[in-house]
């Protein structure tokens, strides 16, 4: 992922009025520095978070529990707040696109019933709960048709971690250099032998008009996962029951 200018969103006017902040939620910290980092490679940092938090025991086994995230648009311009590679207030950068990952806590388990962020790329508590991380990091936008408006494609990580491939091409200018170093490990290649697939999970356009549940079948069913709206990010992830 590349930063764009850092400016054009303080031009545009088009922030909602503060919100009120959510109710806090208790979250145990932990310390991003043991998960894997690569700057601008947050695809690929997600990838591998997901297997560390179902390995180390965080998330379920098979990481039935966890979400991939992309955030982009159709213009490939998305403003996030609190981003560890901003020099701005505030940490405003606008991303051509971001990856988070989403940890569902079972609804079943009323002690336990927060939604968690995990951004890598954050400088915001890690994790996070959801409801805080769309407050300080997201800000929703008050104009639905905004070039900065953010959509979400939300992928089961059980089928990412399957699916998921980049030869790191993307990250090479017209010339064939690096615009920032790669990962040190191999590139990740797919169950099915797929060498590079991230463009397809950068696509956004928002589905037909459809219910909660049904876009949250298509998030678990689907290769490529679904795409919402940020005006019903939260409501979408309170619809899920793991």
């Amino acid at each position: 992922m590349a930063n764009e200018t850092e400016f054009e969103i303080d031009r545009v006017g088009d922030l909602r009025a503060p919100t009120p902040s959510p109710s806090s939620s208790p979250v145990s910290p932990v310390d991003a520095a043991t998960f894997t980092h690569t700057p601008y490679y947050c695809e690929e940092n997600v990838y591998l978070l997901c297997k560390k938090l179902a390995s180390v025991g965080v998330a379920d086994p098979t990481g039935l529990d966890l979400f991939v995230v992309f955030i982009s648009n159709e213009g490939n311009k998305i403003p996030l707040w609190h981003q560890k590679a901003s020099q701005m207030e505030e940490g405003l950068v606008v991303w051509d696109y971001h990856v988070i990952c989403i940890q569902v806590k079972s609804k079943g388990n009323k002690s336990s019933t927060v939604d968690l962020v995990w951004d890598l790329d954050s400088t915001l508590p890690f994790p996070l709960p959801l409801d805080q991380y769309i407050h300080k990091a997201i800000r929703p936008l008050s104009f639905e048709n905004s070039l900065y408006r953010r959509l979400f494609r939300v992928v089961h990580a059980p089928v990412f971690l399957r699916y998921f491939a980049s030869d790191r091409s993307h990250m090479k200018d017209a010339s064939g250099n690096w615009m920032a170093l790669p990962p040190t490990y191999d590139p990740i290649i797919a169950e099915d032998g797929i060498t590079h697939n991230l463009s397809e999970y950068m696509k956004m356009h928002l589905p037909p008009d459809s219910s909660l549940k049904d876009m949250v079948d298509s998030a678990y069913a689907n290769k490529y996962g679904v795409v919402v709206s940020e005006a019903v990010l939260e409501e979408f992830f309170c619809q899920i029951h793991v």
